[in-house]
């Protein structure tokens, strides 16, 4: 593993002498730690404190890598439910949707401005490399050619895999034509967000300070695309450490509006997928970063449970949290590329051998749908008369039809809805912090040595100062979440034992619970805002509060009980045959 890069030189949390504790550190420590002590118990702690700390400074001392997880492992499976396992061998017993016609393609010219085939769903592509109608190699040089034309206005690419790419296009198309077809990614380009190593080339966290960081290895989930023949193009824009889609090289903004940000972490991912820049792309979600650069991008993703990828190889941000995830045009894309990234592989300790066994045509309609109802509900007009709450009141007004819309399409499916709450009580929001000290952990050497600096943001909302504030979050406070956590996925496994399926908005408190209980969850397009459409808060370029407007795409959500993800993918894949707004396209010239 490779340094990141030289140290600063700025103030690190420890530099120096440490100071001999006091009675005086212990009062303000208290106070942040919400105690009350005596002067008696004071003066007993000093020795044990002192000591706490001389064992704390030797840990820190080993400088350990961000590869290397904890001594536990988090599992979001509750007492006494069973999981679905499979034998290794019945791996390839998925069922496709029927072959598409892929006849207006053919004709199709295999360049930069072709955009009916770089908008092509991965089940097409597929169809018309494995006919040998298009080659993997004419592919790779449209998708290479339009990533290298849009990034300038995008932002979306940090390292180009061209070499790589061309090399594996061109052993795709001689297998191909000598019969050895590997199956429905065989030959189609892909786009890595940079958090996954991949040998030969950098691997950058987004981050600066890190530009030049290398890996001498492949993380396990490019390896399983190589092995499904995929070709790796690009290595795609993250926001700093996962957050956000400000990079060391800019912003990453949406195809829909480049004036706007395509927001993140996975920003590269959604973005290049919403541009028809990649045939699909691999994102990551901790707490919404699959989730909200879809939806501000107009395509599919799937973040699937916690435990069924396996993230090795891949930077850590919380290892009781973070999940990796297909960002594609489409469902059944998702569906192809989780296929081939799914289970074991001996090293990520969190991954069930748990099935994953798609079925394009499965049969939905006997699933029990739940929606969370007051998620959907038209919001109360404000009272008084502040001009900005009141414009945003109208935002919230108009996007409340999309989910309303929705709830109508599903009903005219033959779906019977069935009115849910999330659980009471759970305090989901007031677990979370676990995911800050967990991050300030992974990053405890930047903190340390100063490094911090060099990240691009540098606000109290941003790394740097969350990882300070981590800091002061005890020990004994972490567990007691995590018991919390326990409870809380609990009272999640018995909302799902009543239901299969969740509808919900994209956004809101589902998402803080579901990430923390490690629940699959499906994010589809749901529309386009119309020309009448509410202006953003703020439409200033690239700035953080330029959301939505007109001509910016909407989305909803589906969630499922753990390890449902294919179940969970079919029925939202039958929601997107009926509506298509996956077909939309951003106009990009």
């Amino acid at each position: 593993m490779a340094a990141g890069a030289e140290s600063s030189g700025g103030a690190g949390v420890s530099e120096g002498a440490l100071q001999k504790i006091s009675p005086e550190m212990i009062d303000a420590a208290a106070a942040i730690a919400g105690l009350r002590l005596t002067a008696e118990q004071k003066a007993m702690m000093l020795g044990g404190l002192t000591r706490m700390r001389d064992s704390v400074e030797v840990i820190r001392s080993l400088k350990v890598p961000n590869s290397v997880a904890p001594a536990f492992v988090f599992d979001p499976v509750p007492t006494g439910m069973k999981i679905e396992t499979e034998p290794r061998a019945e791996r390839d017993t998925m069922r496709m949707s029927a072959a598409p016609n892929v006849s207006r393609l053919v004709s199709a010219s295999v360049s930069v401005d072709s955009d009916d085939l770089a908008f092509a769903s991965v089940r097409e592509l597929a169809e018309l490399v494995k006919s040998r109608k298009v080659t993997s190699d004419a592919l790779t040089k449209m998708y290479l050619a339009r990533l290298k034309k849009y990034d300038p206005r995008l932002h979306f690419v940090i390292t180009y895999t061209e070499e790589r790419a061309l090399a594996q296009a061109a052993a795709a198309d001689a297998e191909i034509a000598a019969g050895r077809y590997r199956g429905a990614l065989h030959g189609i380009p892909w786009g890595a967000k940079d958090l996954l190593a991949v040998k030969g080339y950098r691997t950058t966290w987004g981050a600066g300070g890190f530009e030049k960081q290398s890996f001498d290895y492949d993380a396990a989930v490019v390896k399983r695309l190589d092995d499904a023949g995929a070709v790796l193009v690009a290595k795609l824009s993250m926001g700093a450490l996962a957050s956000g889609p400000v990079w060391f090289g800019g912003m990453t903004r949406t195809p829909w509006n480049v004036k706007q940000p395509s927001s993140g972490s996975s920003a590269g991912s959604a973005s290049a997928v919403g541009a028809g820049c990649v045939g699909f792309a691999i994102g990551t979600e901790t707490l919404g970063s699959i989730s909200s650069p879809v939806t501000r991008c107009g395509v599919t993703g799937l973040r699937p449970t916690f435990g069924f990828v396996p993230r090795t190889g891949a930077m850590a941000l919380s290892w009781t949290m973070d999940k990796i995830g297909p960002i594609a045009r489409s469902v059944e894309d998702c569906a192809l590329v989780m296929s081939a990234i799914y289970g074991p592989d001996g090293q990520d300790l969190s991954v069930w051998d748990a099935a994953f066994n798609w079925d394009a045509e499965f049969d939905w309609k006997g699933l029990r749908v739940g929606y969370l109802q007051t998620e959907f509900d038209v919001p109360a007009k404000p009272d008084g008369t502040d001009a900005e709450a009141k414009r945003n009141f109208e935002r919230r007004v108009y996007d409340a039809k999309y989910g309303l819309s929705a709830l109508d399409t599903l009903r005219n499916m033959g779906v019977k809805l069935l009115p849910m709450e999330m659980p009471h009580g759970c305090h989901f929001g007031d677990i979370t912090p676990v995911l800050e000290a967990e991050a300030a952990a992974a990053f405890d050497e930047l903190t340390l040595s100063g490094r911090d600096a060099l990240l691009t943001e540098q606000g109290p909302d941003e790394w740097p100062n969350t990882f300070r504030v981590a800091r002061f979050y005890s020990a004994v406070d972490y567990i007691q979440a995590q018991r919390a956590r326990t409870l809380a996925m609990a009272a999640m496994a018995k909302m799902f034992a009543e239901v299969d399926v969740i509808v919900t908005p994209s956004g809101g408190g589902q998402l803080a619970a579901t990430n923390l209980t490690g629940h699959p969850a499906v994010i589809v397009p749901n529309g386009v805002r119309g020309a009448g459409a509410p202006l953003p808060e703020k439409t200033g370029d690239g700035d953080p509060e330029n959301v939505g407007g007109p001509g910016t795409p909407v989305s909803i959500t589906f969630l499922g009980a753990l390890y449902s993800d294919a179940r969970l993918a079919a029925f939202a894949r039958a929601y997107q045959m009926e509506t298509a707004f996956n077909l939309m396209r951003p106009k990009m010239d």
